[in-house]
């Protein structure tokens, strides 16, 4: 790391990073150019840099990815778990090079700069990655700029000047804004995202969008439910106006406690009727502060594709996605809340039970894309729970 209070930049450097600290990391800009401002982590996947780019959970973050090959498959219009990327931008070890996949329509820095997103290569990630496992996650700029002209005063004043997460309501930024249903199910070899017609006899699940990943929906499609899909900012009334049997809550980026300042409420009149609840991530976290728990900011956080957790009711391991920067805190739920999964990598919650009421939560992503399949279980037994409780 150089200081970046010094206006000098390295001979070949197109790129940078800067810490709100005042250090810089050097390197070579791809994608597009520009300067952008968030929060730095790291993302241990060794495969779906797509997938990890365009989760709207990353949004107001830069991903550090820990495997050094990222963009070698090069970029394709099906593996996205939305229509645009909502990281910043990347920093990754090796540069990007030409595609080598069947599947692969393009080049993934020409993706990148397509969305207007910034790439910073030939960077130390192991380095990086250990700084923020030690610091915890630091604010910078990522910037890009061909000529390798910077203004290096002005972008540590401006990683210095950004807020940070914690307090931050991301989830409206990236919500849809509009009510829609969905019937795309899984993708397969040769046929892509198969289409299913709606199941009249499904149950109905309303899916309350505070960032969620396509690859939710068709899970829980794949599982028989007719999905629709609502704003953030849905009421308790815009929500039982679809008659739903169940609903979901989706995962998303930003601090919990500030979302929860409207959506814990529509979820806490949701409970008093006894309304079906399943949430993933910050799904997971607003439900814990409907009951009563508490959440706070990580040191590191959690994002990769090979995180176990234990099962609490019989001690079995799952491997599975995570991405989260907040946790709900054990000791803060009250006695009618059992909590059913930790993680094992630093013992935190990942996943409750109501006693009382028909709700349950994890801190993961069971739908993975990328990561394993190990919790695809969790959306059967949901709708499999609505179908047998009609």
């Amino acid at each position: 790391m150089a200081d970046a209070s010094s206006l000098r930049v390295p001979e070949g450097a197109t790129g940078v990073l800067v810490l709100a600290s005042g250090e810089a990391i050097f390197g070579r800009g791809f994608g597009a150019e520009g300067a952008a401002v968030g929060e730095v982590c790291f993302n241990t996947a060794m495969t779906g840099y797509q997938e990890v780019m365009t989760d709207p959970s990353y949004a107001g973050q830069i991903v550090t990815f820990t495997f050094p090959h990222i963009g070698n498959v090069g970029a394709n219009p099906e593996d996205v778990e939305a229509q645009n990327p909502f990281a910043l931008g990347c920093v990754v070890r090796e540069d990007v090079t030409a595609p080598s996949n069947f599947r692969s329509a393009g080049r993934f820095d020409e993706w990148l700069r397509g969305h207007g997103r910034i790439g910073l290569a030939g960077v130390d990630t192991r380095a990086l990655t250990r700084a923020i496992r030690i610091g915890g996650a630091p604010n910078a700029v990522i910037a890009h700029s061909s000529a390798g002209r910077f203004d290096m005063p002005a972008l540590v004043e401006q990683a210095r000047a950004w807020p940070g997460l914690e307090g931050m309501d991301l989830a409206k930024d990236v919500s849809t804004l509009q009510t829609y249903a969905w019937e795309d199910g899984l993708w397969t070899l040769g046929e892509g995202y198969r289409t299913h017609s709606a199941n009249p006899d499904g149950p109905r699940v309303v899916a309350i969008d505070y960032g969620l990943k396509r690859n939710i929906l068709r899970n829980l499609v794949a599982a028989g439910a007719r999905v629709t899909v609502v704003p953030a900012t849905a009421s308790f009334e815009d929500v039982m106006r679809h008659e739903p049997d169940g609903v979901f809550l989706s995962n998303g980026p930003g601090d919990p406690a500030a979302t929860g300042l409207y959506a814990v409420p529509v979820i806490r009149q949701l409970l008093e009727v006894s309304k079906p609840i399943f949430g993933i991530c910050l799904g997971h976290q607003l439900l814990g502060l409907a009951v009563g728990g508490r959440t706070s900011k990580m040191h590191q956080g959690h994002r990769g594709a090979n995180h176990p957790v234990r099962r609490t009711e019989d001690g079995r391991v799952e491997i599975t996605s995570m991405n989260h920067g907040f946790a709900v805190e054990t000791d803060s739920l009250p006695a009618n809340v059992e909590p059913t999964h930790f993680s094992l990598f630093d013992g935190s919650l990942a996943g409750l039970r109501l006693k009382d009421k028909p709700a349950f939560s994890v801190q993961y992503h069971p739908e993975a894309s990328p990561g394993p399949q190990d919790s695809h279980y969790l959306f059967e037994q949901f709708v499999g729970g609505l179908r047998s409780a009609a």
